[in-house]
């Protein structure tokens, strides 16, 4: 399996763990259960922030640890510990029996190995030397005070982390990844006589640094951040009403990942609790809505080779031409529903148990060009960039704030507005898109998903989309 002789080094080697004793307490300790597994984990992460021509902050951390899991029907008894020794998991083993009695049946099979490799097992951290990264932080402020004389405030920020799992089931059977993750994020303040106005721009993915410095890398990161905060510079208030909204391609679709994708996880779905509940087979979108979950894109921040339970990552299809055709799995879920996992399920480190996660989610290309998409809508707001939002599970009720949007008037984008926020139900907004461009795209690499306390990167991403009579809510007078 790929990655899988580094790991084995790092925790039997390094750690000093004897593999055949390690399996010894796995199999005992999920004796009866129905699953389960133990994961080790170590990752290195570094953060350097530069505000206002000043490091700020500066952190390196190493983590190592484990988490024991026994799963007995819907029951799960789960451990964990930051000290790897047989002995620590011994102990941990005994916690986690406490679930047999409610044991449903025999233990599963363990999931398919994978031969891919999605990304280098390299350690970005090690790469760049500590000097190089902030001199490259110093050279973004200065080219970004260069650009603009309205500039009042650069903020520039680079981490990494590299991430190594080893997965043991009962049965013998293992799988290892090894992942790493990097990005570079930039945000200017401009300001003009009182008024001050940000924008912001990231990019990342599971590469090296050398993915992100490279010189046309940074300067298209401070670039975008620059023209966003120049364009809220000269916004106007919002209107608000019921109308046409057309949603830029790539990061605007956080609201499909918030709105529609956290619904379509299976714990959510098993236990009743979603608005795409017992919806198999219905429609639940307009005609030419294809949803997809796909962790196994090369290179993308939310792509996994395996997921934290040992199954391979896969292109999952959600939503097909409207249709509700699946729901995200990891395998307690799975299991339970009857259904096969997708390789979500997914957890923020070893002291936390997984569950049914996002990868990369995204809708499909349709046929229109973007143009075209725009001269439709005669009076509208166009949606390029968001930021907060909420969401309601349950209901699928959501509130999403526009950090950067401007008016459509007779079919061409108009001036840039200030305080959009886009309101409505998760389901129904699916229904009232009318048309999909073919300009599909994916987020820069910026996203993190938060969930029962658990952060995980995610990517999401769309084409340009037209949707009628939703409700906007605005601040002019």
């Amino acid at each position: 399996m790929p990655h899988d002789a580094h790991a084995r080094e790092l925790f039997f080697v390094r750690a000093g763990l004897d593999p055949d004793g390690v399996q010894d307490i796995v199999a005992d300790s999920l004796a009866g259960a129905d699953d389960g597994e133990l994961f080790l984990e170590y990752r290195q992460s570094e953060s350097v922030l530069m505000d206002d021509r000043q490091i700020k902050s500066a952190s390196f951390d190493t983590a190592q640890g484990f988490g024991l899991r026994a799963v007995a029907g819907e029951a799960q008894g789960f451990a964990h510990g930051s000290e790897l020794s047989e002995e620590a998991i011994r102990r941990a083993g005994a916690t986690v029996k406490a679930v047999r009695s409610r044991r449903a049946g025999t233990m599963a099979s363990g999931p398919a190995g994978t031969n891919r490799v999605l990304y280098t097992d390299l350690n970005p951290l090690t790469l760049v030397a500590f000097e190089e990264k902030v001199k490259l932080l110093e050279e973004i402020d200065a080219y970004v005070r260069g650009r603009d004389p309205r500039v009042r405030q650069v903020t520039a920020s680079l981490g990494g982390s590299w991430q190594a799992v080893f997965i043991m089931r009962a049965d013998g059977t293992h799988a290892a990844d090894i992942r790493p993750l990097v990005r570079l994020n930039v945000s200017v303040v401009l300001g003009h006589g009182d008024r001050m106005e940000t924008g912001s721009h990231g990019i990342g993915g599971r590469v090296t640094y050398d993915g992100v410095i490279g010189t046309a890398d940074w300067h298209r990161c401070a670039d975008e951040a620059l023209r966003q905060a120049s364009v809220n510079l000269d916004s106007v208030p919002a209107p608000a009403g019921e109308m046409a909204v057309v949603l830029g391609p790539g990061w605007p679709g956080v609201m499909l990942h918030e709105a529609v994708g956290h619904g379509l996880e299976g714990d959510f779905n098993r236990k009743g609790t979603s608005a795409f509940s017992n919806r198999i087979g219905q429609r639940v979108a307009a005609p030419g809505v294809t949803v997809v979950d796909d962790g196994s894109l090369p290179d993308r921040r939310g792509s996994i080779s395996i997921d934290d339970e040992g199954t391979p990552s896969r292109r999952t299809v959600l939503i097909e031409d409207g249709i509700l055709v699946g729901y995200l799995q990891d395998r307690l879920n799975a299991r339970l529903m009857g259904v096969a996992a997708t390789g979500n399920g997914r957890r923020q480190s070893y002291a936390h148990p997984p569950l049914p996660r996002m990868t990369n989610t995204f809708m499909l290309a349709g046929a229109h060009e973007p143009e075209e998409i725009l001269r439709s809508v005669k009076n509208g707001l166009y949606a390029v960039n968001f930021g907060g939002g909420q969401v309601d599970i349950t209901s699928g009720k959501f509130v999403f704030s526009a950090s950067e949007a401007y008016l459509i008037e007779d079919g061409k984008i108009g001036p840039a507005v200030k305080g959009a926020t886009l309101i409505g139900n998760g389901p129904d907004a699916l229904t009232r898109v009318s048309m999909i461009g073919n300009d599909l795209t994916l987020d820069p690499g910026i996203g993190t998903c938060g969930k029962d306390g658990q952060g995980v990167p995610v990517g999401v991403g769309q084409p340009t989309l037209r949707l009628d009579g939703l409700t906007v809510g605005g601040t002019a007078v």
